[in-house]
């Protein structure tokens, strides 16, 4: 644990990527091999599930440092992060320990089924026998949110550097549904299993979003283009007739979409796609609203399946026929998905996005205009020529998004941020005017963005809350109306779970709108009317 522990101050302590890759690079040298597999899936969001929840850690920190718990919250909220709070208050007895860190994970999931009483013991005996960054670490462990800005990507870099296994390799065998538990660095590393890729998918390729005028990257000529669709990024597996679905966030996500079982025996073995899942209800593409109302439920209803089916929109062939084809031109990999749509039914949940060819630049601005009539983000544009890649790479695959839909707003609540930004207010909640049938106008809130301000207006803003607050409500503030917004989003649905009536997706400020007062800020009719 403390080799870990370590390994954390040192990659908390750098912005430098070199540096964190070196860190990295030299623990997964020297620590010991079960250790590392669980640094590995730790680092790749694999943690167990948090044994305790946050309320009881608040709590009982606060009575070990022997403070009321009104200043360990108002501690936290200044500080921003329960880790870093707890670590900060808790007295340590001076006592260590020799545990790995394997053995506090192997604790921590047995201490999930423990009473409060158990849990309570041994938090407070852990607690006072680490240090600092002990106590931080275990704690970050203990709550399942571990962020230290260290990806995937970077770690796996690492990883590279001290076995000699090509990154490529290496990003394919961390990818799937294995077990920090029960497997081994040998097995997950180190060496070859066959049958452990039945269902393993590939790496993604990811786009870039374009920086300056597309009419940079070349003849159009070049290019193929194709709408960039608002769902699930996912690849879709059907090998030794079993089928397995993986979203982009590494997640089997198989039974969440029965629909696609039916391609089992009408896609051959050997296959795998790259693809969109897009909500479809009522025979048309729907919103991502619709999808979230398939996301996270642990059972699909046959009610559910008839309101929101889903589609598969795809666009790439990544295996085929058990070869692996991502070294083909991205061409040769379409002709042969086009080739295999062509045998397949039309009742399946199965789609081909259309590939568009322009014959100049002019012609594709003017088809990412049409994205939001076919319910799609913008478009993604991919040279001809080019293979699929691993990971985000520059130069072969751009995503041009259409301009974000935008609406004036008033801040009516502000709350402290994170990080760095733990200590200002920069976590607001905006509001539109609405009409009630008397004429009465008032304000309503319809979102909330943390994001699009430069440092030195995030400071301005922060002072004029501290002077204008009008309640309290934890680490919440209400602040008078008087500061209008412009608010950025990608999308917006009808939604009956917000007071507004609708649902923003990634909102976020795109400049502070000094020159309005807010009797000028737009209202909910205004941002209903941006629904398509």
């Amino acid at each position: 644990m403390k080799q870990f522990a370590e390994l954390i101050r040192t990659l908390d302590g750098t912005n430098k990527t070199n540096l964190k890759v070196k860190a990295l690079s030299n623990y997964f040298t020297e620590a010991p091999n079960q250790d590392k597999v669980w640094s590995i899936a730790i680092l790749s969001h694999r943690r167990p599930p948090r044994p305790v929840n946050t309320t009881l850690l608040r709590t009982w920190a606060a009575e070990l440092a022997n403070i009321p718990l009104w200043l360990f919250e108002e501690s936290y909220h200044i500080v921003g992060d329960l880790a870093e709070t707890i670590a900060l208050i808790v007295p340590a007895d001076g006592q260590s320990t020799g545990k790995s860190l394997t053995q506090f994970l192997e604790e921590m999931i047995w201490l999930k089924k423990q009473t409060d009483g158990d849990k309570k013991e041994y938090l407070l005996k852990n607690w006072r026998n680490l240090d600092y960054y002990g106590r931080f670490v275990f704690t970050k462990l203990i709550t399942g949110g571990f962020r230290i800005g260290v990806s995937q990507k970077l770690m796996t870099r690492a990883l590279s550097k001290a076995t000699g296994i090509d990154e490529d390799i290496l990003a394919y065998k961390l990818m799937g549904n294995w077990d920090p538990k029960t497997i081994s660095f040998q097995q997950l590393v180190l060496e070859e299993n066959q049958r452990d890729y039945l269902s393993k998918p590939y790496p993604f390729y990811l786009a870039y979003a374009v920086e300056n005028d597309v009419s940079h990257l070349g003849p159009v000529s070049e290019w193929s283009m194709e709408h960039k669709w608002d769902g699930i990024r996912a690849q879709v597996i059907i090998r030794n007739n079993e089928l397995f679905v993986w979203s982009r966030g590494e997640e089997l996500v198989t039974d969440k979409y029965p629909e696609y079982q039916s391609l089992v025996g009408i896609i051959p073995n050997g296959t795998v796609l790259d693809g969109e899942i897009l909500p479809y209800p009522n025979g048309q593409i729907g919103t991502f609203n619709d999808l979230q109302t398939r996301i996270g439920r642990k059972n699909i209803s046959k009610s559910l399946l008839e309101k929101t089916p889903v589609i598969l929109k795809v666009y790439d062939l990544l295996e085929w026929k058990g070869k692996d084809i991502r070294g083909l031109t991205y061409l040769e990999r379409r002709q042969l998905l086009e080739k295999l749509y062509d045998t397949v039914s039309n009742t399946t949940p199965l789609f081909l996005s259309q590939r568009i060819q322009c014959t100049s630049w002019d012609e594709v601005a003017n088809e990412r205009d049409t994205s939001r009539e076919k319910k799609s983000e913008g478009l993604m544009l991919k040279r001809n020529d080019s293979p699929y890649q691993v990971g985000r790479k520059k130069g072969d695959w751009w995503k041009w998004k259409v301009d974000p839909l935008t609406i004036d707003a008033v801040l009516t609540y502000a709350m402290r941020g994170h990080g760095r930004r733990s200590n200002l207010f920069t976590d607001y909640t905006f509001a539109l005017w609405n009409q009630d049938q008397d004429g009465n106008r008032e304000l309503v809130t319809f979102a909330k963005a943390y994001s699009g301000l430069t440092d030195a207006e995030f400071r301005q803003v922060d002072a004029w809350i501290k002077k204008n607050t009008l309640e309290r409500f934890g680490p919440v503030r209400s602040v008078t109306p008087f500061h209008v917004f412009e608010i950025a989003f990608e999308g917006i649905a009808p939604s009956k779970r917000h007071k507004s009536g609708v649902a923003t997706r990634f909102p976020r400020i795109l400049r502070w709108r000094k020159d309005k007062k807010i009797e000028e800020a737009n209202t909910l009719s205004d941002l209903k009317k941006l629904i398509v």
